[in-house]
């Protein structure tokens, strides 16, 4: 028997965006033993229990993965075992969720639980399609019900008589495969045909996609548009709000598919930008990050950083390999005392940050050129600079130091490997219409992704190409790719700016 009895946490995902999760919900998630999540719950959400055993028990469009019952005594089970259980459920537990199942359940297997709810569907979507639920003058009242129980059946619990004649908006969840009875039967008691109605299929994701009618004409309207489940109904006049209220749908990146090619430990910042704006990340790693296993040359320079006027970062990824060697040799930042601090970028500048250093110098053009051009005016000539890199950086910094009369010596901290992805899912993925964008933030992504193509395959690439620097975009256009977004500003953000830019003048 387990010395502690375990405990069970019913907590509602959301609505699919993984920035609906609640904090709470995250908290669980990082202390739970096991996941017992239903379908369509994002890899963003489950990946705050890394180390959970996870149990997938997801029903989809009356198809049951496990029975509710089989469900609630696995809950039993691994509570009884001692476990903390997160039993992550789509929207919210309570509301058409079967969660109310689920703890009544556990309440007689007397296992302690707490309910976390969630964001649920029958708000966010409506909200996230321009539709508020309420709204004065409009209507005043909301009726959450479910689509899925048939409404022909004898003994419904669904009173669509009074429905059809509340005046609230109908909020219908699980409808899909029910919307012509429906609506068919809020007609035969008197809801009047011309009642707006609104179906949202994939609310909150980049793939959302909606259909307007009404009453009378949805049914044939989702029918033509190829209309699937999930998806939400919305009935009643505030559908008409949608006209003047959209706007995650009219977002410049939404609903695009954009390839993310840099390394995995550092994709999830340009992810979750790109879904902030509406688009749909799709990773593809075709670089590593890996710190230079012989330091013997950087122990060296560590142990002589006082002879340095100048430390020079030109990476987050240099940042973080030099602290990582220091880390080990058991320094800290008092070593750096008297030395200034420079980084090429923002980035950098943050990486810096993390370590308690604030960099002295980032210039306004995050480039090489730029980085040498602020320092012309400073008084370098005869100091000293030490420059931790890549084992490939070119020498444009190196020797542009060296023309102003700088003393330098550089250092590789890390190299970049081409991992072993999947050379047939890539050459799936940029099939003309699978992807609207790739992008490359570093000359090496560009090599390393291209390196299993044919020059035929890579001239068949029919997506964008968006690049984070000139560097980038010279050499993909050396490897026979033409691009068509460059950044401003050498930044995730600068080129999160200019694929927005781009689309909007394609709108």
């Amino acid at each position: 028997m387990p010395l502690k009895k375990g405990k069970v946490y019913l907590v509602g995902a959301g609505p699919g965006d993984p920035g609906l999760f609640t904090l709470k919900g995250v908290e669980c998630l990082a202390a739970a033993d096991v996941v017992v999540h239903d379908h369509l719950i994002s890899n963003l959400i489950l990946d705050h229990a890394p180390a959970a055993e996870k149990f997938y028990v997801g029903k989809r469009g009356g198809s049951h993965h496990v029975e509710q019952d089989e469900i609630n005594q696995l809950l039993v089970s691994l509570a009884h075992r001692g476990k903390t259980v997160v039993r992550l459920k789509g929207g919210d537990p309570y509301i058409l969720g079967r969660g109310g199942e689920e703890a009544v359940a556990l309440k007689a297997a007397g296992i302690p639980y707490e309910v976390v709810p969630g964001i649920t569907s029958a708000v966010a979507v409506p909200a996230y399609a321009g539709i508020p639920v309420t709204q004065r003058g409009l209507s005043s009242s909301l009726t959450i019900l479910t689509g899925h129980e048939d409404p022909t059946k004898r003994g419904s619990h669904i009173r669509w008589d009074m429905l059809a004649r509340s005046g609230s908006t109908l909020v219908i969840l699980m409808g899909m495969q029910n919307l012509r009875l429906i609506t068919t039967l809020l007609l035969k008691h008197g809801m009047k045909p011309n009642t707006p109605v609104a179906v949202i299929r994939d609310g909150t994701l980049p793939t959302q996609f909606t259909v307007t009618g009404t009453l009378k004409n949805i049914a044939q309207k989702a029918a033509e548009a190829g209309m699937t489940a999930p998806a939400v109904i919305v009935i009643g006049r505030v559908v008409e709000m949608r006209r003047d209220l959209l706007w995650f749908e009219i977002f410049p990146l939404f609903g695009k598919r954009v390839l993310v090619t840099r390394a995995s430990s550092q994709a999830g910042g340009l992810g979750k930008l790109l879904i902030q704006r509406g688009a749909q990340p799709v990773r593809f790693s075709s670089i590593e990050i890996r710190s230079i296993r012989a330091t013997q040359k950087l122990d060296k320079y560590l142990s002589h950083l006082h002879e340095y006027d100048w430390l020079a970062f030109t990476s987050a990824n240099g940042v973080q390999a030099f602290f990582h060697r220091m880390n080990e040799l058991q320094k800290d930042s008092r070593v750096l005392a008297g030395l200034r601090v420079g980084a090429i970028g923002p980035m950098t500048a943050r990486a810096l940050n993390a370590y308690g250093i604030t960099a002295d110098y980032i210039p306004t053009v995050y480039t090489g050129k730029g980085f040498l051009k602020n320092l012309r005016k400073a008084d370098i000539n005869g100091k000293r600079f030490l420059l931790p890199r890549a084992d490939i950086a070119d020498d444009e910094i190196t020797e542009g130091l060296r023309k102003l009369g700088a003393r330098v010596d550089e250092v590789a901290v890390y190299h970049t490997v081409r991992p072993r992805g999947n050379l047939l899912r890539l050459k799936d993925l940029l099939l003309p219409g699978k992807l609207d964008v790739i992008t490359f933030t570093s000359s090496s992504t560009v090599t390393n992704l291209l390196a299993g193509l044919s020059d035929k395959e890579i001239k068949q690439i029919e997506a964008r190409i968006a690049c984070i620097g000139p560097k980038t975009a010279a050499t993909a256009v050396k490897a026979g790719l033409k691009v068509d977004i460059l950044a401003k500003e050498q930044t995730i953000a600068g080129l999160i700016e200019a694929m927005e830019k781009h689309f909007r003048k394609e709108a």
